[in-house]
């Protein structure tokens, strides 16, 4: 069966999709807001119009601001056509965007010829130029930073920066905004500091102006689009036989197999394709002119249209890719094959199903996977990502490689429900003028204690960033999954680690309203949500203050600003969000829904195997952990009259055995020394 973790609605409002009186899409205009900033970064989805933000940004600093040029530099050749020439000025605004033939360097060529061209337009008159980020890379070395001066770069696709030393293109743009005056448009819709070394440093990010559309706003405000699903499927043997569980030949589907070097690959690709489309149906004919496949569909005996992008060879895979440009109908294609292709910047609009086997390490492809299923299509209300992952074996030598998959990909799956599902806002009391609460808005209140709005815009823009940076501690967030470690140890000491070093200029007690908002947003999501106080059912039960009381026709009295109040379910009550117990909320155990799927995915003898394999895995007890937990261990003691065992079922049990063991070691440690000094 295939096992969702994440199914969002989406109100169908066409929001995102329409266009003010100069042509602008709802992301688009808030970007454009910020068109004085010197360095601007714009987070948001696939779809989301990035491209065109781009267009309107340049062109105001063009004409307005009185720059000399806008430089655009993506990541490879094929996205280098969203930034043709576009007519704006037919839908209200005050300039086109135009790019000539000849600075259009996203073509076939030597980047020595493309370097030349390069610097013959920085000599120019000429203001607009497209090129790939390799190419820019290259060309920079024979530039100076001056030559930047008064010029935009905008990086599309921002998180192939990185400030790793060896970064180039992280190093480039270090250069430009410490030794010239460049302005620097940075895009992306994958921003996910964790996934590996930083995109920016803290000081750099510190001078960009963030923009951020949701993927919820995005998809909440489409035409078509109702629901999206992330789900999993679990396998023994070879995936090619868990495709028919999975793979409905009906929807439209991108097939990402396996990397060669993964556990789930059988290392011959060609093979792996042949076998698929075996699974799919009879009478396979690739057609010449196009190199797309027609096979008969042994369920339907519709004749199914494939695309085959694994097959690199030279002849065959450009007319494959020239097809695919241009596709106008549903009915061009069914099923695209890929392998490291169809991710990125890929656009198929008509795609209703992502279908992943083996285990993404990296968020940001996971994010750009599923956007290719995300875009809004008529005829299409539900968008479907799956991940076929190897299911662990017992009698496997590789069990500790399929459990930490396992798990790894169950993670990430709650870190995309920060992302696809209703984002919590967070808003100070004293920011408030009364009246209704925006939707999914939670008050702070900072009477007795101040919030900066530092914080305020961390919680509201950079939870998924934070919760990236840590699950990347994995021995940990998967003690937590399998209920093999008490939530506390993240909750108290590694999310604020956490947040300390990627936010290494805050105080003290900002790290902790940080952390403590954190938590209520996932609290909150995985009890479904707020619900307004208008939309509580008639025969609501509240609780509040503790005290629970039936309330006639649902509707509690308002506070004092006449403002709606919100709420959340626990079992059969709502409670106020503002009267939750504060002690709740740091107890929440932020992988809690991991656990939840894990346990109905596998059997109870599965489940052992997996929870063993992470303890004999798991981190060693740290000093903090030990006195965290100390408590905890003594009233186990005494409510049991023994001691916690290493050889108990369960797992928490363990660990304060293994914590306990630690404490008892580092006292006779410091005991040997006290003698020794004696």
């Amino acid at each position: 069966m295939n096992n969702n973790i994440l199914q969002v609605s989406y109100a169908q409002t066409g929001q995102s999709a329409s266009h003010n009186n100069m042509g602008m899409r709802e992301m688009q205009a808030r970007a454009f807001a910020e068109r004085n900033s010197q360095y601007l970064l714009i987070k948001a989805p696939p779809a989301s119009g990035k491209s065109r933000a781009l267009m309107f940004l340049g062109l105001d600093k063009l004409v307005h601001q009185g720059l000399r040029k806008v430089i655009v530099a993506v990541p490879e050749m094929s996205i280098g056509s969203s930034f043709k020439d576009t007519d704006l000025t037919k839908f209200g605004f005050f300039a086109d965007w135009k790019i000539k033939p000849e600075y259009n360097l996203c073509t076939s060529g030597s980047e020595t010829g493309k370097a030349n061209v390069f610097k013959r337009f920085m000599e120019s008159d000429d203001q607009t130029l497209v090129c790939t980020h390799s190419t820019l890379r290259s060309v920079f070395d024979k530039l100076t930073p001056s030559d930047f001066d008064n010029c935009l770069v905008a990086i599309d696709e921002f998180h192939h920066v990185s400030a790793d030393e060896n970064s180039r293109l992280g190093s480039l743009i270090d250069v430009l905004m410490n030794h010239s005056s460049a302005h620097i448009l940075a895009m992306t819709g994958s921003y996910f500091r964790g996934d590996t070394v930083p995109i920016l440093l803290p000081e750099d990010e510190a001078k960009f102006t963030k923009v951020t559309y949701t993927y919820y706003e995005q998809l909440n405000g489409y035409k078509y689009l109702k629901t999206l699903g992330i789900g999993y499927h679990f396998y023994q043997n070879r995936y090619i036989d868990a495709l028919p569980s999975v793979l409905d030949p009906s929807k439209k589907t991108i097939i990402h197999i396996p990397n060669v070097n993964s556990g789930e690959s059988t290392k011959d690709k060609y093979t792996e394709v042949d076998a698929i489309l075996e699974v799919l149906g009879d009478e396979v004919v690739q057609e010449p002119d196009t190199g797309i496949y027609s096979v008969v569909c042994r369920k339907s005996g519709k004749t199914l249209r494939i695309a085959n992008l694994v097959d690199d060879n030279a002849y065959m895979r450009p007319k494959v890719q020239a097809y695919l440009r241009d596709i106008e109908t549903a009915d061009q294609m069914d099923i695209i094959i890929a392998l490291g292709m169809a991710k990125e910047g890929f656009d198929w609009p008509f795609c209703e199903h992502v279908l992943t086997i083996g285990y993404r390490s990296s968020m940001t492809e996971i994010v750009q996977i599923i956007g290719r299923a995300t875009r809004d299509c008529e005829g299409k209300t539900h968008a479907q990502f799956t991940n076929l992952i190897a299911q662990p074996d017992a009698q496997d030598d590789d069990v500790k490689v399929s459990v930490n998959n396992m798990l790894k990909a169950i993670t990430t799956s709650l870190l995309m429900e920060q992302i696809l599902a209703p984002s919590i806002q967070f808003k100070p009391r004293s920011q408030w003028t009364g009246g209704d609460l925006p939707k999914n808005t939670v008050i702070i209140d900072d009477s007795v204690s101040k919030v900066s709005q530092k914080v305020i815009d961390i919680l509201n823009g950079d939870k998924g960033e934070i919760l990236s940076a840590l699950m990347a501690k994995e021995a940990l967030v998967k003690g937590v999954i399998t209920e093999a470690m008490p939530p506390e140890v993240i909750n108290e000491i590694e999310l604020p680690s956490v947040i300390q070093t990627l936010y290494p200029d805050l105080e003290e007690h900002e790290v902790e309203q940080i952390k403590s908002g954190l938590l209520q947003s996932m609290y909150i999501s995985q009890h479904g949500g707020l619900v307004d106080e208008k939309d509580l059912p008639a025969d609501a039960v509240i609780d509040e203050n503790g005290l629970s009381g039936h309330n006639g026709n649902g509707k509690p009295s308002n506070d004092e600003s006449g403002a709606s109040r919100q709420f959340i379910k626990m079992g059969d009550k709502f409670i106020n969000i503002e009267n939750l117990n504060i002690d709740l909320i740091d107890s929440v155990n932020p992988f809690h829904g991991a656990y939840e799927i894990l346990s109905k995915t596998v059997n109870a003898a599965m489940l052992k195997t997996i929870q063993e394999t992470v303890r004999s895995s798991q981190a060693k007890v740290s000093e903090e952990e030990a006195v965290m937990l100390w408590p905890r261990i003594k009233a186990f003691t005494q409510e049991n009259q023994r001691h916690p065992s290493l050889n108990s079922s369960d797992p928490i049990e363990q660990r304060y055995a293994e914590v306990l063991s630690y404490i008892r070691k580092m006292r006779q440690q410091r005991m040997a020394e006290q003698e020794g000094d004696a």
